[in-house]
């Protein structure tokens, strides 16, 4: 018997002992990496932050000079750029300013909405629950052109309200189309950050007899609020740049003035590099730095487990 515990107390233990070979069938539970296999919730800033600001300007100034190796004799590089120029603030007061305005009542209006619909895809009530999934579904996954051709087929010219007629605009049919899915993914950082919340948070509430609609709004969206606002600026910075796709329906936002102007001077293909790379270019000046104070908040407001 004495001689067997020897034996036993000489054996090579896997993990503990260096010299052992590192192999076992016991069931081993690695250290957990919370990197590995997490999807990014910020995909877009990341991306967009990924190259620095002096790396975007250097390769548009590079494209500008484009036109300089046309073979075009009547019209060259300065003819563009001059009239490119002249176009500048028409671009700009009545182009971009409408791309920008469309994103903030879009935003505005799917922020609204997506809540509403986040919080019901939390309902008690199993019907409401199931309507609002499988709204949110049905817009997050559509194709952002397509609603917007429905919406814009769909919605009246014009309304009467009273024996007074109302005209709605074009821009306003697009801020319709681009609320749906913007609703939809609104709805779906509501209810993760609810679900974020650990349900401890609940069950304590419980305990002090408080009410669900009291839980609800006194303690989980609270604690809800900083989780949802990088993603949620994430999502406005995608936007902003899917506001071009209501140049195909006709709004005249700064593409579809781009376009015009082309036109207007002869559609010289040496006018293409200028005026869309210009559209490149304040977009990007718009939209990186909304990317950088995302990530600098998602940082700052990381649940801490």
């Amino acid at each position: 018997m004495k001689h067997w515990f020897s034996q036993r107390s000489h054996r090579s233990i896997p993990g503990l002992d260096p010299h052992a070979n590192g192999k076992t069938d016991l069931a081993v539970m690695l250290p957990y990496n919370r990197d590995v296999h997490l999807p990014s919730r910020l995909a877009f800033s990341e991306w967009l932050t990924g190259y620095s600001a002096f790396f975007v300007v250097l390769v548009t100034l590079l494209c500008s000079l484009w036109p300089m190796l046309a073979l075009a004799a009547d019209f060259g590089f300065m003819d563009a750029m001059r009239a490119f120029w002249r176009w500048v603030p028409l671009l700009v007061t009545e182009g971009f300013v409408l791309n920008v305005l469309i994103s903030v009542f879009t935003m505005l209006f799917g922020t609204v909405f997506g809540v509403l619909l986040g919080l019901a895809q939390i309902s008690v009530l199993a019907p409401v629950r199931w309507l609002a999934k499988f709204l949110t579904q049905l817009f997050r996954n559509s194709p952002w052109l397509v609603l917007l051709f429905i919406v814009m087929l769909a919605f009246p010219f014009e309304i009467e309200i009273g024996g007074r007629i109302i005209s709605i605009p074009d821009w306003m049919k697009a801020v319709f189309g681009l609320s749906l899915p913007i609703m939809a993914n609104i709805s779906e950082i509501v209810r993760g950050a609810v679900a974020s919340v650990p349900s401890g948070q609940w069950e304590a509430s419980e305990s002090l007899a408080f009410s669900r609609t009291q839980t609800l709004w006194q303690i989980i969206l609270p604690q809800c609020f900083k989780r949802m606002i990088p993603p949620w600026m994430n999502w406005y910075a995608i936007l902003t740049m899917a506001t071009p796709l209501v140049s195909l329906l006709g709004v005249e936002e700064i593409i579809t003035l781009s376009r015009q102007a082309m036109e207007s001077e002869d559609n010289h293909p040496e006018l293409l590099v200028p005026f869309f790379g210009f559209a490149l270019l304040i977009f990007f000046v718009y939209c990186y730095p909304i990317a950088r104070i995302t990530l600098a908040l998602e940082k700052k407001f990381a649940v801490k487990l």
